[in-house]
C-alpha cells in the first residue's frame, strides 16, 4: 500500500523555493546534495515556532528518504551479487560432479595461452613497482639482480623477435576488418536503394480470388506438396501441422507430407495420432517415417522425393517444425513462379514470436533482422541468388531434380542445393514482406550448437564445391561472388578477423606494447558496423553495446567451427537439433484452426471420435513432458578462459594508462565471464 502524500511538506518546499530563491542561486557552488536553509527568527520575523519545527521535521524526512533509498539501492547490488556469486558456485559444484569430457585441441591452446598471459601479468606487476616501465633496465647498465636481467633481455626479445610478427598479423587483421566493414556498408546502401525506390517482385498471377465464388477454376491451382521435417519435436509437432494444414489452398491440389525422423516411440505416436486426426478432417496428408535415419534432415527430404507421387506435383513447400505459415502463404509465394520459368525458389522471411524472452532472443533477432532485411534482399534483387534458408520456401520441383537433388555431403544441405541450382542457372526470388512465424533458441546451449552448424557446414561445401565453382557454366562475375563474397568474406574472413583481432591481438599487444592496435580499430569501427547491424530493427538500439560484446563472445564459437568444418576437425558433421520450447502463438493458431474447421464440422466432414482423440494426445502430451529429461544450465570453459585471459590483459593495459583499450577489455571480460556461467538466455532452476 503506497503511503498518503505529504501536503506539510509540500506547502513549506514551495514557500522556501519562493522566499530563498536568490539565496539558493548564491550557494550553489556547494556539494551537498542534502541542503536545506533554515533562516532564525531574526531575519523572519513573521516564522513562528510552528512552521520551525514543522522545518526540522521535514529535513528529518529528506534525511530518511536518501538513507532509505541509499540502503535500497546497497541491498539490490549486495543481493544480485550473492546470487551471482551463488549461481556461478552451484554451476562450477554441478560441473565438477557430472561427467568427465575431454578437451578439444582448442580449448587446449586457449588455456596454454591463459598460462601465458598470468605469467607475463605477474611479470609486468613486478617491473611496475620496481620503477622498469618508466624507466627500462638494458643490458649495458649496470644490473642488479637476476630479474632485472631477465626482464631486460625480455623487452630486447618482445622488441626484436615477437613484436613484428604481432603487428604484420595486426595488420592484415585491420585490412580483412576494413574490406568486411565496406562489404557491410555497400549492403546496406543497397537496401536503402531498394526502399527507396519501392522496388518489389512482381507476381503475373493473383489467387486471392475464391474458387467457391467463381472467380478460378480449381483446375488453375498448381500442384503443391508441403513437407515437414521433424525428429522428436515434441513441443511444436501439433502447431506447425495444423499451421500447414489449414492453407488457403484447395485440398485436391496440395498434399502434406510429415517426415518424421523421431527415435522415440512416444513422440512418434503422439505425431501419428495428429495426422490421423487432420486426416479424418478431410486434408490429405501423410505420415512417413524411416527406419534407418542417415543423412539427418538432408536424408529425410531425399527419401521423400523418392516417392511415385511426387511427379504428380509441380512445386514443393518446406517447413521446419517449429515454423506456422500463415494461411494465406502459398497464395502469397506461388503466383511468382508464373511466367519466370527460371525461377526454381521463392524465399520468404522470418518472423520471432519470441524475440523479446530474453536478452539472447533480442541479440539474436538483431543479426538475423539484417541477414533477411538487408543480406536477403539485396542479394536477391540485385544477382537473384542467396542462400536458402531451409525452411519457409517454395521450391520448383523440376530445379531440385536438375540440380540433383538433395544431398548428404553437408550439414548445410540447404546452403548446398542453393549453390547448386545457381551454378545450373536457376534464380531466386526474396519476399521480404512474406512472413512465417518461427521460434528462437532460448538457451545458450541451443543457441551455440545452432550456430556451429550453420558455421562449421557452409566450410564443408566450400571445400567440397570449389572445384565445381571453377568449371561451371556461369559468369566469372557470379563465380567471383561465389568464392571471394558469398564463401571466403562472410563465412570464413568475418569469424577468423573477429576472433583473432579482438581475443588475440588485442589482449596480445597489452603484453607486447611495441605491436600497436589504434584505438579507432577497438571503438569506433566496431561501433559504426554495429550500427549498420542494427538499423534494420531500430527498436533494438538500447542492446547496441551488449549486441557488440556478445558478437565478439561468439567469434569462439564461429571460429572453431570454421575450422573444423574446413580441415574436417572434431564434431564437423555432427547434426543436432535445435531445442525448441513451443512458445509460438498457441491461442492465434487454435483460433485459426476453429475457424478453418467450423465447415468441415457443419458439413459431417470431421469426426466427433477426432476432437475426443485429440484432447486424450494432448493430456499424453502434458504428461510425458513432466518426465522428460531434467534441462540444466552448464559451464563454457572455453569462453571462461578467455574471459581471465582478457581480464588479465585488462589489469596490464590499466598499468599503461591505456583508457579504451582497458574498458573494451574489461566489459569483454566481462561478457565473456556471464556467457562462460551460463548467464545469458533461459536460466533453469
Amino acid at each position: 500500500m503506497s503511503p498518503s502524500p505529504n501536503y506539510e511538506f509540500q506547502e513549506w518546499w514551495n514557500k522556501q523555493r519562493t522566499s530563498d530563491h536568490n539565496d539558493l542561486l548564491s550557494s550553489s557552488e556547494t556539494s551537498s546534495f542534502l541542503k536545506v536553509d533554515i533562516h532564525s527568527p531574526s531575519t523572519e520575523a513573521s516564522v513562528g515556532e510552528k512552521d520551525r519545527s514543522r522545518s526540522a521535521r521535514q529535513l528529518s524526512w529528506i534525511y530518511l528518504l536518501k538513507v532509505h533509498q541509499i540502503a535500497h539501492f546497497l541491498a539490490f547490488i549486495t543481493n544480485g551479487f550473492i546470487t551471482l556469486i551463488r549461481t556461478a558456485k552451484r554451476r562450477v559444484l554441478s560441473r565438477s560432479s557430472g561427467s568427465h569430457r575431454s578437451e578439444s585441441r582448442f580449448y587446449q591452446i586457449i588455456k596454454f595461452f591463459l598460462l601465458i598471459s598470468v605469467v607475463l601479468l605477474i611479470f609486468e606487476l613486478i617491473a611496475y613497482f620496481k620503477g622498469w616501465h618508466f624507466s627500462p633496465p638494458t643490458l649495458e647498465s649496470e644490473v642488479e639482480d637476476l630479474v632485472e636481467y631477465i626482464y631486460a633481455k625480455w623487452l630486447i626479445i618482445r622488441a626484436n623477435y615477437l613484436a613484428p610478427p604481432l603487428q604484420n598479423l595486426t595488420n592484415a587483421c585491420i585490412v580483412l576488418f576494413m574490406i568486411q566493414s565496406v562489404d557491410r556498408l555497400v549492403l546496406v546502401l543497397g537496401c536503402f536503394y531498394i526502399k527507396f525506390r519501392g522496388l518489389k517482385p512482381e507476381a503475373e498471377m493473383d489467387y486471392t480470388e475464391d474458387v467457391e465464388n467463381g472467380g478460378m477454376n480449381v483446375e488453375d491451382y498448381p500442384m503443391v506438396m508441403l513437407q515437414i521435417p521433424m525428429c522428436n519435436e515434441r513441443e511444436v509437432y501439433q502447431q506447425s501441422i495444423a499451421a500447414v494444414c489449414i492453407q488457403d489452398w484447395p485440398r485436391e491440389r496440395m498434399l502434406v507430407q510429415i517426415l518424421d525422423d523421431s527415435d522415440d516411440a512416444d513422440v512418434q505416436a503422439l505425431i501419428k495420432a495428429e495426422v490421423h486426426k487432420w486426416q479424418q478432417k478431410g486434408v490429405h496428408i501423410i505420415y512417413r517415417h524411416r527406419l534407418i535415419r542417415t543423412g539427418y534432415k538432408a536424408g529425410n527430404l531425399k527419401s521423400a522425393m523418392n516417392c511415385d507421387y511426387v511427379k504428380d506435383y509441380e512445386f514443393v513447400a518446406i517447413f521446419d517444425a517449429d515454423f506456422q505459415p500463415a494461411p494465406d502463404f502459398l497464395k502469397k509465394t506461388i503466383p511468382y513462379f508464373k511466367g519466370n520459368d527460371d525461377l526454381a525458389l521463392v524465399q520468404t522471411r522470418w518472423s520471432f514470436v519470441n524475440k523479446d524472452e530474453n536478452l539472447l532472443t533480442r541479440l539474436q533477432n538483431i543479426n538475423l533482422a539484417f541477414h533477411f532485411e538487408v543480406e536477403q534482399q539485396v542479394n536477391g534483387w540485385f544477382i537473384n541468388f542467396f542462400g536458402f534458408n531451409g525452411t519457409a520456401g517454395v521450391w520448383r520441383i523440376k530445379a531440385l531434380k536438375d540440380c540433383g537433388g538433395w544431398l548428404e555431403r553437408t550439414t548445410v544441405e540447404d546452403m548446398d542445393i542453393a549453390v547448386r541450382a545457381h551454378l545450373c542457372g536457376w534464380k531466386f526470388i526474396y519476399l521480404n514482406d512474406v512472413k512465417c512465424l518461427c521460434e528462437l533458441p532460448e538457451s545458450y546451449e541451443a543457441y551455440k550448437k545452432q550456430q556451429h552448424r550453420w558455421h562449421s557446414g557452409p566450410m564443408q561445401l566450400f571445400r567440397l564445391c570449389f572445384i565445381d565453382i571453377l568449371h561451371s557454366k556461369v559468369s566469372w562475375v557470379k563465380k567471383a561472388n561465389l568464392i571471394f563474397l558469398f564463401f571466403l568474406l562472410r563465412k570464413l574472413i568475418l569469424p577468423f578477423y573477429s576472433f583473432t583481432l579482438f581475443c588475440i591481438i588485442l589482449p596480445l599487444t597489452m603484453f607486447l606494447p611495441e605491436a600497436q592496435l589504434p584505438f579507432w580499430v577497438v571503438c569506433y569501427i566496431p561501433g559504426l558496423v554495429s550500427i549498420l547491424n542494427i538499423l534494420p530493427s531500430p527498436r533494438s538500439f538500447p542492446f547496441i553495446v551488449p549486441y557488440l560484446l556478445f558478437e565478439n563472445t561468439m567469434s569462439v564459437t564461429k571460429f572453431n567451427a570454421m575450422v573444423s568444418g574446413l580441415f574436417k576437425l572434431g564434431s564437423s558433421y555432427e547434426w543436432i537439433v535445435t531445442k525448441k520450447l513451443g512458445r509460438s502463438s498457441e491461442a492465434d493458431l487454435v483460433a485459426m484452426v476453429e475457424n478453418e474447421t467450423a465447415p468441415l464440422v457443419e458439413s459431417g466432414g470431421v469426426h466427433r471420435s477426432s476432437s475426443e482423440s485429440g484432447l486424450a494426445e494432448l493430456n499424453k502430451l502434458e504428461m510425458t513432458k513432466k518426465t522428460g529429461k531434467k534441462r540444466r544450465n552448464r559451464l563454457y570453459r572455453k569462453e571462461l578462459a578467455l574471459a581471465f585471459i582478457l581480464l588479465t590483459a585488462s589489469v596490464r593495459s590499466l598499468l599503461s594508462a591505456q583508457g579504451i583499450h582497458f574498458y573494451f577489455l574489461l566489459f569483454q571480460g566481462i561478457t565473456f565471464l556471464v556467457v562462460g556461467l551460463d548467464l545469458i538466455g533461459e536460466q533453469v532452476s
